[in-house]
């Protein structure tokens, strides 16, 4: 303790000064007292001042991934609005062009059929054109956030069928990872990706988790049909697939919000595996009770 050199240096001087046995020992054990409550009190602050340098860095770095994460937001959803825009007066120049021909050729009844039934699938086209922008509007609406996996893994289940679909998972998954909200919906996908196209044949599901240097790596695996070589990109592309075609298009968005980023590597006819790759800083593991 740097101070009780001091305190040793009064106290041999209060002995010169004070001739009585009891004021020397007052004076001692008062300034022992004193030195004790500033060398707590000294403690005390530098304990606070580490504690909020750390909670000021934690905050700093949440705040950056925000910053980041609202303008990686803005400029999907500026994109989305100019590419449906695009998209829809491209449906609605087509949906005029069979209508005037409808005008033209009333008197051909097959004719006339075969341009209504365009028209009809044009429709559908807005139609799901429009649901896609219903889903993707809700893309960063709120600030990302830490959000336990399990957590996220257990509500996307629950949304599910899996009678007969063994789903197992390994790894210390009790981890948050920092995401837009919409992280139940990428891991939903995943499981529904799994029961859609695995094949008649897939009848488990693994979800693994795994830390790896600065960085966490989460595997989604299933063991059905698989994905072939040339399509493993293209299952990401925004209309690709036999349904809306927006389910791992809007998952890779939703990730890519906070660096995340997910990537398709199974072995064709042994099932379908997605790498998941969460970059350092934007996992955390809580601390245990």
């Amino acid at each position: 303790m740097v101070l009780l050199p001091y305190w040793g240096l009064a106290v041999m001087w209060s002995r010169e000064v004070l001739s009585r046995p009891d004021q020397q020992f007052a004076f001692a054990t008062t300034t022992f007292l004193l030195v004790l409550v500033i060398a707590d009190a000294t403690f005390l602050t530098r304990y606070y001042m580490v504690k909020q340098k750390r909670e000021l860095a934690e905050l700093t770095t949440s705040l950056r991934f925000s910053e980041e994460a609202l303008r990686i937001t803005n400029k999907k959803l500026h994109l989305l609005s100019s590419i449906t825009r695009h998209d829809i007066n491209n449906q609605i120049t087509a949906m005029r062009i069979y209508l005037d021909l409808c005008r033209e050729i009333h008197d051909e009844p097959e004719k006339y059929e075969e341009y209504l039934a365009k028209g009809r699938e044009i429709t559908k086209t807005i139609e799901r054109q429009l649901e896609f922008t219903r889903e993707y509007e809700s893309l960063g609406v709120k600030q990302p956030a830490f959000q336990d996996l399990s957590s996220c893994i257990a509500e996307a289940k629950a949304g599910l069928d899996l009678a007969g679909t063994s789903v197992k998972v390994t790894g210390n998954s009790r981890v948050e990872i920092f995401a837009d909200l919409l992280l139940e919906k990428v891991l939903f996908n995943l499981f529904d990706n799994s029961l859609r196209h695995g094949g008649n044949g897939m009848n488990a599901i693994t979800i693994s988790v795994a830390e790896e240097r600065d960085r966490l790596n989460i595997t989604f695996g299933d063991n059905g049909c698989g994905i072939a070589s040339d399509k493993k990109e293209q299952v990401f592309l925004q209309g690709y697939g036999k349904n809306t075609g927006f389910g791992l298009f809007l998952s890779r968005e939703i990730l890519g919000i906070t660096g995340i980023t997910i990537a398709e590597n199974g072995t064709p006819g042994k099932g379908a595996r997605f790498d998941i790759v969460v970059p350092a800083g934007a996992y955390r593991f809580p601390a245990k009770d």
